[in-house]
């Protein structure tokens, strides 16, 4: 079991650099043994129950709370302030008086402060991995693995906000100069989504804060309590008060307070992670005031395999890609390609990894690679894509069906004889569910591949080196993983083209999407 389990997260440990590769591998496989948590709700001393604002910790002025649930249990961890339109407002204020300061800091001093946000999160990453677990369902050694990802957002931009280098360039006439520097844009607004709610806190407020930004997040309200868990380590590690800012609202306010996010006339920046129908519903909030915007949006990730594959590759590719966090990442394969040839032995070899490799149950207990899906509507939506499949003449090789555990559980599922007509393959699912299509030739792969709308990553096995090029040329997807299921780093960057958004986030270009471009002319020289 460890050694399957380990092929799941080896790949994820590439990605998050080799400082914390040998660590995390060790943390995880003491888990597997039962040796590494204890899992005594030592979480508990990282719960806050008040958002935080202005470098104090707060409530809404309502007085109105919401509660938040374990998706595996259904338990209670706690109650966050219920803030409106109001809250949020003052938080923009408080955060462009910061900027005044903020911007004026040297890039070292910033460097230095996120370098000590970075070092706080390394010192309580299996407490934090711990929370993750509980208030998403997240199985803990890939918890873990976020956690160390996340953190490694602010290692980096602590070095990046020191490399903002600008320009000088050949003037026309003798007498004059010309000079480009970047400044930061002002106050950024930032919307975070449940799925990766520390890793997506620190690679846009990394970014942000390096760059000279002040920040008013908002997270999502399924999971409040890990990025409040890790404002407050930001608190710790000595970020000035109004720099970084965090309102909560449950779903009940949500709109109004992403509307004051997105038209405030005070922010100048709105980065927002979630579907594109959100995605551009904010962006028309913003165009009036014409905010500069960075959309990580909906993704429905190709995953093609070609004759000329190795498939058992593609099969580790596969399970990688398709079930981590049970399926709800927007980089998740989401529909398989196979060519005719390799069709039938990469449905069996699937087949029979998931039964090998896969366990559903709560996060926290040893062995289990499946938590819950999110919420009830989760799995609805799941349901609804299998039943239509099956409708239309799919069959079900495994799994199907909600799990026997109840609640939100639900078994992991393939989906062979699918065809283009069916839900699974024209809607993003977010659920463990393999739907794979037969084909032909490589052209028939590529215009099923990049028939979708949005275009965020997309997945390829082939082992001849011509396909390989002209495949990964003509994806139309912003990331492209060629013989690899697992994507994501902090060093390249990451963000999708046509509907899945708009700018990129990580990488030496991350920082750049907090930046202003301006050019100087010097005259009379």
């Amino acid at each position: 079991m460890v050694q399957l389990r380990w092929t799941l997260t080896r790949t994820f440990l590439t990605s998050i650099g080799k400082t914390y590769s040998n660590s995390l591998r060790s943390a995880i496989l003491s888990s597997q043994r039962g040796i590494a948590f204890t899992m005594a709700k030592s979480y508990s001393s990282l719960l806050k129950d008040q958002a935080y604002v202005g470098g104090q910790w707060v409530s809404a002025a309502s007085g109105e709370t919401f509660q938040v649930t374990n998706p595996s249990s259904g338990e209670v961890l706690g109650s966050v302030p219920d803030m409106n339109a109001g809250d949020a407002t003052k938080a923009i204020r408080i955060a462009y008086d910061a900027f005044q300061t903020w911007r004026e800091t040297t890039a070292k001093e910033r460097s230095l402060l996120l370098r000590r946000w970075f070092e706080l999160i390394v010192e309580k990453k299996q407490t934090l991995a711990e929370l993750l677990t509980v208030e998403n369902g997240k199985p803990v050694a890939e918890s873990l693995g976020e956690v160390n990802y996340a953190a490694v957002f602010l290692e980096w931009f602590s070095e990046e906000a020191r490399r903002t280098y600008g320009d000088t360039i050949p003037a026309p006439a003798k007498s004059k100069r010309i000079v480009v520097i970047h400044q930061p844009v002002g106050v950024a607004s930032m919307i975070t989504p449940w799925n990766f709610p520390y890793a997506m806190v620190t690679r846009k407020a990394g970014a942000a804060l390096a760059a000279g930004c002040t920040v008013v997040l908002k997270p999502s309200e399924e999971t409040p309590l890990t990025t409040l868990a890790i404002v407050d380590l930001a608190h710790q590690a000595g970020i000035p008060a109004g720099v970084f800012n965090v309102v909560t609202c449950s779903r009940k306010n949500v709109e109004a307070v992403g509307k004051t996010l997105c038209t405030d006339p005070l922010v100048a920046k709105i980065s927002f992670t979630g579907s594109t129908a959100v995605g551009k519903v904010l962006l028309k909030w913003g165009a009036d005031t014409v905010k500069k915007a960075s959309m990580e949006l909906g993704g429905h990730a190709p995953f093609v395999v070609f004759d000329s594959a190795d498939v058992d590759a593609a099969v580790q590719g596969a399970m990688v890609s398709k079930f981590r966090y049970m399926g709800q990442t927007c980089v998740c394969a989401n529909r398989f390609l196979v060519q005719e040839g390799v069709y039938d032995a990469f449905c069996a070899k699937l087949e029979a990894a998931m039964a090998a490799q896969l366990k559903v149950g709560d996060g926290l207990d040893k062995g289990n690679t499946q938590g819950p899906l999110i919420n009830t509507k989760a799995v609805e939506k799941v349901e609804a894509q299998i039943s239509d499949a099956v409708s239309k003449g799919a069959t079900v090789m495994t799994g199907g069906k909600r799990h026997a555990l109840g609640g939100t559980f639900f078994e992991p599922t393939l989906l062979k004889g699918v065809t283009t007509d069916m839900l699974c393959t024209q809607q993003e699912t977010f659920g463990p569910v393999a739907p794979v299509i037969k084909f032909k030739t490589e052209e028939e792969a590529v215009t099923i591949a990049n028939s979708a709308r949005v275009g965020l990553a997309g997945y390829f096995f082939s082992n001849n080196i011509g396909q390989i090029w002209r495949v990964a040329e003509r994806m139309e997807v912003g990331m492209v993983g060629v013989n690899e299921g697992l994507l994501s780093m902090v060093e390249a960057p990451f963000g999708g083209v046509k509907e899945s958004g708009i700018g990129v986030e990580g990488s030496k270009y991350g920082i750049h999407e907090y930046l202003n471009v301006k050019y100087i002319c010097f005259g009379g020289v």
